[in-house]
Order: structure tokens, then C-alpha cells, then sequence
């Protein structure tokens, strides 16, 4: 199985439903050598570094990482390592994309708003384990390569939108899970505010230097705070983060 031709919605026994690529009984030796650095890839950039989530593996060893990353970078699209992605913005580190995933615990039909789309590899992960996505990214021409992109893989469940992600998305909140993929000084009061009740948020937070990246789990009017470790991301910019 390679790269994701539609989004079909599988009833899994266990109750999950998330993005099964077409079967393609005729692949390309590129395609099936794609295929084998995405096997390479989870096998040990995740799994040997403690990701565990079966859904969050299979997206990844199924989203063709190589569509989302410059044409001269493609040989590095499996590599253990941001990469630059234009406008000075990045596609993150696999690890790193499996890792917040993970700790947003998606069941398979959530309701998710991403910050920052940048790329479009991170949203086709979480729409690939996940009900719907909002993608929000404030830098027009990397949105419209990043839906060219989704909408040539066959993604229907992501709606997408050119504004300041520090804001949120009020109109379609409240939102089940929050990622956001750049690191302000502080969590913005808005996606506070637009975190469903039980919902989880995940954000780098700290100074242009290093962060270190925080879960938020809203329980009734009360925001439970978790560290999961030191992390390195572009600025967030916007009303409530850094400015231009």
C-alpha cells in the first residue's frame, strides 16, 4: 500500500475510524523504494523511541512524507531531521510529528484544529487518525501548497483557512484536540478558550532559542499542565506570540 489515494472511513474492530490508502497492485520501484524509507522511518525514528499509538504508526507508514518536502529535498524526505520548506518555515521532524500526535490521544473521530499548516504533513497525519481537521496557516502561498498537496492524496475531512493562528478558529470551536506547530512565548488565551471540555492541547512554548513543549488537558474550568520535554520550533507570530 502506498500513497493515499482517498480517504475511505474503515469501522476498525475497536470501534476507530480513520484513513486507509487504496490497494495498488502495480507500484513503481520509486514508490516502493518511498515505501521502504517510511517502513525504515517508523521502525526507527518512532517505534525505538518509545511511540507507540498503532494509529499514529500506520498514518505515518502510509502519508508519503516525500510529497510534502521540496523537489531537491526529496531524497532527504525520510531522514531524521527538519527540513526547510520556503517562506523560513520548516516540515518537522518525523519524530517529532509522531510524537505530539501521540500525546494530543486521538481516538479516531475527533474534532482537531492544527496551527500552523505549513507544509501539510502534519495535517494529513492527523486527518489520517482523526474525524475532521481545521488547519489554520498564516502564510497564504504555503496554504495553497499544502491543500494542492492534501487534495491530490484525496484528504475530504480537512477544512483550511489564511489567518492569524493565534486566534483560533471560533466559528468551528469547541475543538477536541489543539496542535500548534510553532513556539510562542505563552499559550494563546484563545485556544485556551476554545478547548472542548476533556480536550488536550500541545504547544512548544519559550524563547526563540529553545522550548520546551507543553500539554494542556481542560477539565471543566481547570487547565492541567504537563512537560513532555525540550524542543526547537520556528516562531509562532501573531496577536498573542511573537511579532514580525
Amino acid at each position: 500500500m502506498v500513497d493515499l489515494g482517498f480517504r475511505l472511513m474503515i469501522p476498525m474492530q475497536s470501534g476507530l475510524c480513520y484513513g486507509q490508502p487504496p490497494m495498488n497492485t502495480k507500484q513503481t520501484t520509486t514508490q516502493i523504494d518511498y515505501r521502504l524509507a517510511r517502513e525504515r522511518m517508523v521502525t526507527n525514528q518512532l517505534v525505538r523511541r518509545g511511540i507507540t499509538d498503532q494509529k499514529v504508526l500506520q498514518a505515518m507508514s502510509l502519508v508519503p512524507r516525500d510529497r510534502f518536502v521540496e523537489e531537491a529535498l526529496v531524497g532527504e524526505a525520510y531522514n531524521d531531521h527538519p527540513l526547510p520548506i520556503g517562506c523560513k518555515q520548516t516540515i518537522s521532524q518525523p519524530y517529532m510529528v509522531g510524537f505530539m500526535t501521540e500525546a494530543l490521544c486521538l481516538k479516531g473521530c475527533e474534532r482537531v484544529l492544527e496551527i500552523g499548516t505549513g507544509s501539510g504533513y502534519q495535517t494529513a497525519v492527523l486527518a489520517s487518525v482523526s474525524g475532521s481537521v481545521y488547519t489554520i496557516e498564516r502564510i497564504p502561498a504555503l496554504l495553497d501548497k499544502a491543500r494542492a498537496v492534501l487534495t491530490s492524496l484525496g484528504f475530504s475531512n480537512i477544512a483550511y483557512k489564511a489567518f492569524d493562528g493565534t486566534l483560533g478558529w471560533i466559528e468551528c470551536a469547541p475543538f477536541d484536540a489543539i496542535i500548534v506547530t510553532a513556539a510562542g512565548p505563552s499559550i494563546p488565551n484563545p485556544l485556551l478558550a476554545q478547548l472542548a471540555d476533556g480536550g488536550r492541547l500541545v504547544i512548544p512554548v519559550g524563547d526563540p532559542g529553545g522550548q520546551e513543549l507543553i500539554k494542556i488537558v481542560r477539565t471543566g474550568g481547570e487547565y492541567i499542565r504537563h512537560r513532555l520535554g525540550s524542543c526547537r520550533f520556528v516562531n509562532l507570530v501573531g496577536v498573542h506570540a511573537w511579532k514580525d
